[in-house]
């Protein structure tokens, strides 16, 4: 069963098109079958790249690894008057 992906948490990405090495970063928007990352860890290497890609990069969610589940936000509940 895959672990269920949502905003904040933060995943590894595989290399793809013209990025030569794996990047890390935090999920920003979440699609039926792929993620919006944020890219913030990466190869020098590939800065050139990652900046024409505005930091972010659309993954299909089989090939992003979570790394660290984003906190859960507790609602509290609205008090009545």
């Amino acid at each position: 069963m895959a672990v269920e992906l949502k905003i904040g948490d933060y995943v590894a990405g595989k290399k793809f098109a013209s990025l030569e090495h794996d990047f890390k970063g935090e999920i920003e928007k979440v699609y039926e079958n792929s993620v919006l990352i944020l890219i913030k860890e990466f190869q020098k290497a590939d800065e050139p790249i990652v900046n024409e890609y505005n930091h972010r990069a659309v993954v299909r969610k089989d090939e992003a690894k979570l790394i660290k589940a984003a906190p859960k936000v507790e609602v509290a509940p609205e008090k009545e008057d």
